[in-house]
């Protein structure tokens, strides 16, 4: 498998690269995975873990940075 990486966007989801797959607590695989993955941060999306986009209409702020 590539590096993974993940990174935070603005206000956004976590956007993964590299080639994971995100399985539920019972280890099966979610289908439709591609590269990269988007997922929630928000908790509003009707398609967890997966970003939906309704973070836009929800208002979500997120803007850390590591440090």
């Amino acid at each position: 498998m590539a590096d993974v990486n993940i990174r935070a966007l603005k206000n956004g989801p976590f956007e993964v690269t590299g080639g994971p797959k995100v399985t539920d607590q019972k280890r099966n695989e979610y289908t439709g995975q591609g590269d990269p993955i988007y997922l929630c941060r928000c908790g509003q999306s009707a398609n967890k873990p997966f970003c939906d986009g309704t973070h836009t209409k929800a208002g979500f702020k997120a803007e850390e940075t590591a440090g």
